[in-house]
C-alpha cells in the first residue's frame, strides 16, 4: 500500500515537470557556467519564429555567422532536441505541490513560477522572476510564499524579496541542548502502536512534544559582485513576527475517541513552569534585523553542481531601536564543497554549517530558525529534511549548533524522454549535528513544588554534554534538464532519541 502511494506521489511530481520544463531558466545564480553560457548564447542567437510544416513537428531557423541553417526537429518519444529556442517576454508555469516529509506528513497545494526574459538577450537567465506557493501538510502545517528575484533593477546588484507565512498546528518541541533534554521515545512508540489506548498518560502521546506556531516574515536581500563573479558581498533587512503557544487541545482532539484525546500539560508548558522559558518572552515577539556577509561561489552549475566551492558567512544584528521585541545578535558560517570523482558521473559533496549567538542570550522562539541570505527563504532549525535528515525536526537546538552533511552522488543513466534530458542518480549520505553551546536549562521554578522538581529531573539532565546526533541513508534522484530534481530519501538515526527513521520526497538537492 505504501509503495503504491509513493509511486503516485512521484508521478504527481514528475509528469507536471515534464510538461513545463521548457519554461524554466537553466541557471539561477551567477556561476562560472552561467557566464560561459551567456557568451555562447550571444554568439549563437536563434530566431524565435517557428515555421509550422506538415512534414515536421517544427522547423527552427538558426543564425550561424552569415549563413542560415535549418534544423529539423525529430519526431518520437525519445527524440533528441537539437535546437535551442531563445525565449522572450513572460513565461510562466503552474505546478501542483506534492511531497512527503516524515515530520509534517503529505504536502499538497499549488505553486506558480513567473519568468520575465525581456528581449531574450540574457536567455536562459531571466531578467526577473517570481515564485508563489500555497500548500499544506496533513499533520497541520500551512505555508505561503511569495518571492521576487532580479539582477537588473539595481545596477550590478542582485535583489531578492521574500514574504512568507507559516502556521504549524503541531510543531515539534523536544526541548533544548540535544541529549540534555530527554525524549521518552520508548513509551511514545509503544503507545502509538497500540490499538487500545486505555490507560495512556498524556506524556506518552505525541502531542506532549508539540507546540502551535505562527511565523510571518519579510526580507529584502541584496548581493553584489566584489571580484570576478566569485566573491560577493551580501546585505539584508529581515522582519518577522513569531507567535508560539501550547497546542490547541480542542483542535488536536477533534474526531478522536475519548481514550485517545490529549489532556494535561505539554513539555512546552512545563518548560514555562520550570522557568526555562522566560515569562517576559511570553508567546513570542517581533524581530527587526540587519544582516551582512560575504559569499564565495565557484560552482559549475547551481541546481546540479559537480565541482566548485560555495561558502557564506554573515552576522545578524537585531537591536531594540529597530523594533525587535527581545534584542539579539547572531552569526552563521557555511562551507559547501563539490568534488568530482568520476567526471559527470560520481561526485562527493559535503556541507559544514555553524550558527551561533553573539553573547549569552537568544530568544527561545528564534532558535528554531536557520537564517540565509539570498533568494531562499529562512528554514526551520537543525533537524529535518533541509538540515539533518533522519533527525527529528528541531531536535538539536541551542545557543550554538554545528551540523554537517556528506553525500556520494552517482548518476548511473542518462537518456532523452519527450524531448527532455533525464538523468537518474543514487545518493548515499551521512549527516550529523551537535549543540556546542547550550541554552540555560537551570531550574527557576517553584522550589517548594516537589512534583515539578521531580518532573524537571526526569526530562532534563544538565550534567550531560550533548553528543553527536547522527543519521545515514540513501536516496534516488530524477534530474530533468539539470534544473528539476525529484528527491526521494530515507534516513535512519543512530540513536532512537533522535527518531525512528524518516522518509522524504521533495525537490532539489539538499545543498
Amino acid at each position: 500500500m505504501m509503495i503504491n502511494k509513493l509511486l503516485i506521489l512521484i508521478g504527481g511530481l514528475v509528469v507536471p515537470l515534464f510538461l513545463m520544463a521548457q519554461n524554466q531558466p537553466a541557471v539561477v545564480y551567477e556561476t562560472m557556467q552561467e557566464r560561459m553560457d551567456s557568451i555562447w548564447y550571444e554568439n549563437h542567437k536563434v530566431d524565435t519564429t517557428k515555421i509550422k510544416d506538415a512534414g515536421f513537428h517544427e522547423i527552427v531557423t538558426e543564425k550561424k555567422d552569415t549563413a542560415t541553417v535549418k534544423k529539423k526537429a525529430k519526431k518520437g518519444l525519445f527524440a533528441k532536441k537539437d535546437t535551442t529556442v531563445i525565449k522572450k517576454g513572460i513565461s510562466f508555469g503552474p505546478l501542483p505541490v506534492v511531497a512527503y516529509d516524515q515530520d509534517k506528513g503529505f504536502q499538497y497545494g499549488a505553486l506558480l513560477n513567473l519568468y520575465d526574459y525581456g528581449d531574450g538577450s540574457h536567455y536562459p537567465h531571466p531578467r526577473q522572476q517570481w515564485y508563489i506557493e500555497a500548500s499544506a501538510y496533513t499533520k497541520g502545517t500551512q505555508q505561503y510564499y511569495l518571492t521576487y528575484d532580479t539582477k537588473h533593477l539595481i545596477p550590478n546588484t542582485r535583489m531578492s524579496l521574500a514574504a512568507t507565512c507559516m502556521y504549524d498546528k503541531a510543531m515539534d518541541f523536544y526541548g533544548y541542548n540535544g541529549y540534555q533534554s530527554f525524549f521518552d521515545v520508548d513509551n511514545v512508540t509503544y503507545w502509538k502502536k497500540q490499538k487500545d489506548k486505555t490507560g495512556i498518560q498524556p506524556q506518552y502521546m505525541t502531542a506532549f512534544y508539540r507546540v502551535e506556531r505562527l511565523l510571518a516574515s519579510f526580507k529584502a536581500d541584496f548581493v553584489g559582485n566584489i571580484w570576478d563573479n566569485k566573491l560577493f558581498w551580501q546585505g539584508s533587512y529581515y522582519f518577522s513576527y513569531t507567535g508560539i503557544r501550547s497546542i490547541n487541545q480542542t483542535s488536536i482532539n477533534k474526531g478522536k475517541d475519548s481514550v485517545e484525546m490529549f489532556y494535561g500539560q505539554t513539555l512546552f508548558e512545563k518548560y514555562q513552569d520550570w522557568g526555562i522559558i522566560p515569562k517576559d518572552e511570553g508567546e513570542g515577539g517581533f524581530t527587526s534585523a540587519l544582516r551582512a556577509g560575504l559569499m564565495w561561489d565557484t560552482r559549475d552549475f547551481e541546481a546540479d553542481p559537480s565541482r566548485g566551492i560555495w561558502a557564506e558567512a554573515n552576522i545578524t544584528v537585531a537591536p531594540k531601536f529597530l523594533g525587535t521585541s527581545h534584542p539579539y545578535y547572531r552569526y552563521m558560517a557555511v562551507f559547501r564543497h563539490y568534488v568530482p570523482i568520476v567526471k559527470n558521473h560520481l561526485t562527493f559533496a559535503y556541507r559544514l554549517n555553524y550558527q551561533g549567538a553573539i553573547g549569552n542570550y537568544l530568544p527561545y522562539y528564534v532558535m528554531p530558525t536557520f537564517s540565509t541570505i539570498g533568494r531562499e527563504y529562512d528554514r526551520d532549525g537543525v533537524g529535518g529534511y533541509r538540515t539533518v535528515r533522519g533527525i527529528n525536526r528541531d531536535r538539536v537546538l541551542g545557543l550554538d549548533a554545528f551540523f554537517f552533511n556528506t553525500e556520494l552522488r552517482w548518476k548511473f543513466v542518462k537518456f532523452i524522454l519527450w524531448n527532455q534530458n533525464i538523468t537518474l542518480g543514487l545518493n548515499a549520505f551521512f549527516d550529523g549535528a551537535i549543540v556546542t553551546r547550550g541554552y540555560d536549562l537551570s531550574y527557576r521554578g517553584d522550589i517548594t513544588d516537589e512534583k515539578k522538581i521531580q518532573e524537571y529531573n526526569y526530562y532534563i539532565d544538565t550534567s550531560k554534554i550533548d553528543g553527536l546526533h547522527m543519521a545515514a541513508g540513501g536516496g534516488l534522484r530524477i534530474i530533468i534538464n539539470r534544473n528539476f530534481i525529484i528527491a526521494v530519501d530515507y534516513a535512519y538515526p543512530f540513536n532512537k532519541q533522535d527518531g525512528t527513521g524518516s522518509l522524504y520526497i521533495n525537490t532539489g538537492y539538499l545543498f
